[in-house]
């Protein structure tokens, strides 16, 4: 892919379908108060945490069942009109935007626990339902879900995008964590995917296609996961490092030894003095790892003396150990806090990012040159990462009115992206495509890979009122 197309989505092609009266009035009569034209309602469902900028959509229907769901996609494809699924509004790639105008669909009032089985580690949920408010719900049986993005993100929205996040190094991400879904389909019909059992050789694995669609398959009602006995044992440490060199290699030769940390993460030093001045944490202003280790008292141990090891020979110092929950929440605030303490450090921008992950050996490769160009753009930045798996993630700070900011930010997260492509690695490591890696998604799978995507696109939903506009064109 050559530079201008990358530049491609720097805003979002508006071909607005028109969205008829007599929807509107159906809409109303089938819910009431439950579907809004406010502007103010439109214009809170029509942003994400992305930099794009679109028109909000015509309506906003807040569902409470699949009932409410299938109805509102069902009318809204008598109409040909589009449909964009809505949880918490935390996505970062423009997933939300109605690009080619229509209606959205709210599930945050599904927000329901429906079933909690202990025996088998398996929880089903509705769309709504946050991490945060799972975790709550299930601690008194000892287990907890572990996929933790940072943000307090709905599970549908999660299961949508293949989140993953500060956990994956060990637990995985949505993909290996997700068994069965309830999904209205584009014709309003409600279908079920996988069930509770651990493996199944049982026809197409629709849950896996379903799971980072981004809503442009269907709408997911209904979520069974895998959840986990909570540790016996749990410890947490930050060690800071010369530079980010240091800390890089220090993780490729933990995890090349098998080490089964919980939760590796870099900060870099800019990033930590953004969380001092946002959370007057008072961290070393060097690069950063932040661990967790998760095990039996004896396990934990023995993992943490063997980072310490490693990172010593690396000029690692400074640890700092955290075994009660309160000294743990302490520490990981630093890494929590980073996107809203960049975001505030300069304040009226607003962060585009990255995404990219490689394979572990690469990692250091990959990171150490993007580093060395964002130093040189003069671009205010911050760089954190789920490096125990070769994700990381640069936030490159621009003034949205400044055409050039943003051409310079376009400009570096295309040499990333390309860089990280070119070491066999992706795009996305759990964002997902939304508006702002279509033409990624491209370079990185091939013509022919998204001429399938497109044939089950169009099998699925032929009218393309699931999202349009989103993942590829058609």
């Amino acid at each position: 892919m050559n530079a201008p197309a990358a530049l491609a989505h720097l805003t979002p092609e508006l071909a607005l379908r028109a969205v008829p009266d007599a929807l509107i009035d159906a809409l109303k009569t089938r819910f009431g108060d439950r579907c809004s034209t406010a502007l103010a309602v439109r214009t809170q469902h029509g942003r994400d945490e992305s930099s794009f900028e679109a028109p909000p959509p015509a309506a906003v229907v807040f569902a409470e069942s699949t009932q409410d769901v299938a109805d509102a996609v069902k009318l809204a494809g008598d109409h040909d009109v589009p449909v964009i699924p809505f949880g918490v509004g935390s996505s970062l790639e423009g997933h939300l935007l109605a690009v080619q105008g229509g209606i959205s669909v709210d599930v945050s009032r599904m927000n329901r626990v429906l079933s909690i089985n202990a025996d088998d580690l398996t929880v089903t949920v509705q769309p709504g339902v946050t991490r945060k408010q799972l975790n709550e719900e299930i601690k008194s049986t000892g287990l907890f879900f572990p996929i933790d993005p940072g943000a307090d993100a709905s599970l549908g929205g999660m299961t949508a995008t293949r989140a993953s996040g500060t956990n994956a190094v060990r637990y995985g991400t949505m993909r290996e964590n997700v068994l069965a879904l309830e999904v209205v389909t584009a014709s309003g019909e409600a279908i079920r995917t996988g069930t509770r059992a651990r493996k199944s050789s049982a026809g197409y694995d629709l849950t896996r296609l379903m799971i980072g669609s981004e809503g442009t398959l269907g709408v997911i009602t209904e979520i069974t996961l895998r959840i986990y006995p909570l540790p016996e044992a749990v410890s947490a440490a930050i060690c800071s490092f010369p530079s980010i060199e240091a800390a890089v290699r220090t993780t490729i030769e933990m995890i090349q030894l098998g080490v089964p940390i919980a939760r590796v993460e870099l900060i870099d030093r800019h990033t930590v003095r953004m969380v001092n001045a946002y959370a007057k944490l008072g961290l070393r202003e060097e690069p950063m790892l932040l661990m967790e280790f998760h095990g039996s008292p004896a396990g934990v141990k023995e993992q943490a003396e063997t980072v310490q090891e490693l990172a010593s020979g690396h000029g690692g110092n400074a640890f700092e150990w955290a075994t009660t929950p309160e000294e743990r929440t302490r520490l990981w605030t630093a890494r929590h806090n980073a996107y809203f303490a960049a975001i505030q450090s300069r304040p009226g921008c607003r962060a585009i990012s990255t995404d990219t992950c490689v394979p572990i050996s690469r990692l250091a490769d990959c990171l150490l040159a993007s580093v060395d160009e964002v130093e040189a753009s003069g671009i205010p930045y911050f760089l954190v990462g789920h490096v125990g798996d070769g994700n990381f993630h640069f936030g490159y700070l621009i003034d949205p009115a400044d055409a050039s900011e943003r051409a310079r930010a376009e400009a570096l997260n295309h040499a990333l992206v390309s860089r990280a492509i070119a070491l066999e690695g992706t795009c996305s490591g759990e964002h997902g495509i939304g508006l702002h890696k279509m033409d990624f998604l491209v370079t990185e799978a091939g013509a022919g890979a998204i001429d399938v995507m497109r044939t089950i696109k169009r099998a699925l939903d032929p009218k393309n009122i699931m999202n349009p506009g989103k993942i590829f064109n058609l």
